[in-house]
């Protein structure tokens, strides 16, 4: 009796698990994500600056731990813009990521790949490869903003 019930049970969750389009319920629900993964990337970030910057103590570990998180986190947003109606779903995004989100996404790709290049430079301790590898990271995300952030 436990194995046909299982089995329903295991088909009833796999259909829904393919029937599922996407993530999230809706384009104010992909607007709460990819704002909530900015905002992480943005904490790890500034932590990180900070110590490139001298402006607080520099700690390796610390510098590892962030950008072993940026290497993740920065993969996370680019499928929330994605999602139908996610242009009027609100948030700071311009219209203009929807009417080019061929050079948005690769932007995304473009920052996912610099994290991993950080996530590198601070496995390796070196400060001065972390310090180049912060910059190109640091100037791929500002000029992402200055084209698609209001």
């Amino acid at each position: 009796m436990k194995k046909p019930l299982a089995a329903i049970l295991l088909f009833t969750l796999c259909s829904s698990a393919v029937m599922a389009k996407s993530a999230f319920t809706d384009a104010a629900d992909s607007v709460q994500y990819r704002q909530s993964a900015f905002q992480l990337i943005r904490h790890n970030m500034v932590d990180i600056g900070d110590m490139v910057k001298g402006e607080v103590n520099y700690d390796a570990a610390r510098v590892a731990k962030r950008a072993t998180a940026l290497a993740t986190l920065t993969t996370l947003p680019w499928e929330a813009f994605t999602v139908p109606g996610a242009e009027q779903g609100g948030g700071d995004a311009k219209a203009a990521i929807w009417q080019n989100l061929q050079d948005f996404t690769s932007r995304g790709e473009k920052l996912a790949a610099d994290a991993q290049l950080l996530k590198t430079a601070a496995d390796s301790g070196d400060q001065a490869e972390i310090r180049k590898a912060f910059g190109s990271f640091a100037r791929n995300c500002k000029a992402c903003h200055d084209d698609y952030k209001n």
